[in-house]
């Protein structure tokens, strides 16, 4: 697609004055601006720094360039105050969205930013036989959004579950699953009955301190490969692993690795070996440490005293082996902010050990999510489980498609694209590093900047476009002739821009890990289509006209669902 911005960069760069100051092209169009209001223009070029070169006010040096900068797409240049205003001309930039949109189809808005470049995505990693509760869904729906639109950026993507299926909490519940624990009760149900027995592990733990010992014990001889031991662990893993199968398949989210914790056991002496011969690792109270105090980052636990690693020991290797495995370009880690200090730590201690690529390995932090009746905690049961969450959605969607007498053929599709689509929508709409609170009423509001609003705008498109199919309508191309008389009008214009926005806001939301950038942009599309909707009558007498509308409704229907595929959001033809 034409860039709109360039030209008029190029265009201010020429100006002698522009040129004596010593902005070139690429600093102009890094200093251009969108105007919040659009009677302002299309752009806008602030002069303010031009002051002290060119020895006048802003105001009089706006004045000055405007009248001299020609650019072909601007129906208009302006000044207003210290600004110089570009209106581009509208019948272009219509003509140029349309040729663009239609083009590319199921394409449009992607890039090859990332051509050749491999990014590994970790998310969800949720912990072996502790819920999957509603916190985890920050992980999961962020971490595959972020890999849906760096693929769509030309990335080789690589997406991994990093389980956490090792650690003490296993020796816990195979200490706790030996003492009270039933295999029919377990294969039954198995979080929620692992749930229970690690609650109540920890209950009894407070009476009798030689539980904990136990438990370290039991862990203890799961890493050094006791087979009952490892056959419990085993268990545990599958039974657990079937369960959150569930939830990723009403999500509808894959991954090409599940390779957690336990796959990097037999690759920590090697960590461990490399600390040593590079001088990083120190002795303390039994302990091994790396110290990183002149970093302001503490000292570093590797090795516990009774000779059992860390999250911080695996994470080292799993780095070491993801370069060597896939030669990443970035290995990007969405996970809560609670894990700031965890990974600056790895981070820095991989940098000492030499590896310039320790750079390369991102921490995505997210903020957390609180329950109304206080922060979630797995030890009390205090828990939201996301299977629930979603199948609440469902079942609330299925009840206002019932009530409203909604026109589908099939009810239970329908309420699963919409019910889930909406957790997920409303998750990506906030910003990803501030906590929320969980409130089922707020995930179920179908109202306001919600996925079911958005889908809804995706489903009135298609039936325009339906109605036209069963009236023996189809657009001719010649409509993209017409864009530039009959797509000028303000709705028309303001749905134009926003879907000329839509390539640029899904890089910037790659580049920022950022998907709610995208998601709020998603919002603007279909507000600005329902506008342009309510305002135009798009099945115009004049062919020309209703051609060139209908191949608009084309393109905006085409940029919603490109937009919500990348969020993992249906979208549906009917709603």
């Amino acid at each position: 697609m034409k860039d709109f911005r360039r030209e008029i960069a190029v265009a201010i760069a020429a100006q002698e004055k522009i040129k004596e100051v010593g902005l070139d092209e690429a600093s102009v169009y890094e200093i251009l601006e969108v105007p919040a209001d659009e009677k302002m223009g299309d752009y806008a070029f602030p002069c303010f720094r031009l002051a002290k070169a060119f020895k006048k006010a802003p105001n009089a040096i706006a004045e000055k360039l405007a009248g001299l900068i020609t650019v072909p797409a601007a129906e208009k240049v302006e000044n207003v105050a210290a600004y110089i205003n570009f209106y581009l001309d509208r019948g272009e930039v219509a003509a140029e969205v349309l040729k663009t949109v239609l083009s590319e189809g199921d394409g449009f808005g992607s890039s090859l930013l990332g051509k050749g470049k491999t990014a590994i995505v970790e998310y969800s990693s949720p912990n072996i036989a502790k819920p999957f509760h509603i916190g985890h869904i920050r992980s999961t729906v962020i971490g595959s959004a972020i890999g849906n639109i760096m693929k769509f950026l030309g990335y080789d993507v690589t997406r991994i579950n990093h389980l956490g299926d090792y650690g003490t909490q296993f020796g816990k519940l195979i200490v706790a699953y030996r003492r009270y624990g039933s295999k029919e009760e377990v294969e039954a149900e198995p979080i929620k009955t692992l749930l229970k027995y690690y609650v109540e592990f920890h209950k009894l733990a407070e009476d009798d301190p030689t539980l904990e010992v136990e438990a370290r014990e039991t862990f203890s001889k799961l890493e050094q490969g006791a087979e009952e031991e490892y056959e419990l662990w085993k268990w545990f893993r599958e039974e657990s692993l079937k369960e959150f199968t569930v939830v990723y398949e009403m999500l509808g989210i894959e991954f090409d690795s599940y390779a957690g914790e336990s796959f990097y056991s037999d690759k920590m002496d090697r960590v461990i070996d490399e600390l040593e011969e590079k001088n990083l690792l120190q002795e303390s109270d039994g302990a091994m440490i790396v110290d990183l105090e002149e970093y302001d980052l503490g000292k570093a636990l590797i090795k516990k005293s009774d000779g059992s690693t860390l999250y911080i020991t695996r994470d080292i290797a799993a780095a070491i082996y993801r370069k060597e495995t896939y030669d990443f370009y970035k290995n990007l880690y969405i996970v809560a902010s609670q894990q700031d200090l965890h990974f600056k730590q790895w981070i820095k201690i991989v940098e000492l050990m030499g590896y310039d690529w320790a750079a390369d390995c991102v921490h995505i932090p997210f903020g957390l999510v609180r329950l109304e009746n206080g922060a979630m905690q797995t030890r009390t049961g205090n828990v939201v489980f996301l299977e629930d969450v979603l199948r609440g959605a469902v079942e609330k969607t299925r009840e206002i498609i019932i009530e409203k007498a909604v026109n589908t053929d099939d009810v239970e599709e329908m309420s699963k694209t919409v019910g889930i689509g909406a957790v997920i929508f409303q998750e990506l709409h906030n910003n990803r590093i501030k906590d929320y609170t969980f409130s089922w009423d707020k995930v179920l509001n179908f109202e306001g900047e919600t996925g079911p609003y958005v889908q809804y705008s995706h489903a009135r498109a298609a039936s325009l476009l339906k109605r036209a199919s069963e009236d023996g309508i189809v657009p001719s191309m010649e409509g993209l002739a017409s864009a530039s008389k009959y797509l000028t009008s303000d709705s028309s214009f303001a749905l134009v821009k926003a879907l000329f926005n839509l390539p640029e806001t899904i890089e910037e939301a790659g580049l920022k890990y950022e998907p709610s950038i995208l998601t709020r942009h998603i919002v603007d599309i279909a507000q600005a289509f329902n506008g342009f909707y309510h305002e135009e009558h798009i099945f115009a007498l004049d062919a020309k006209e209703r051609d060139a509308k209908l191949l608009l409704v084309k393109c905006a229907k085409q940029a919603l669902a490109n937009s919500l595929g990348l969020l993992g959001v249906g979208a549906p033809e009917r709603m």
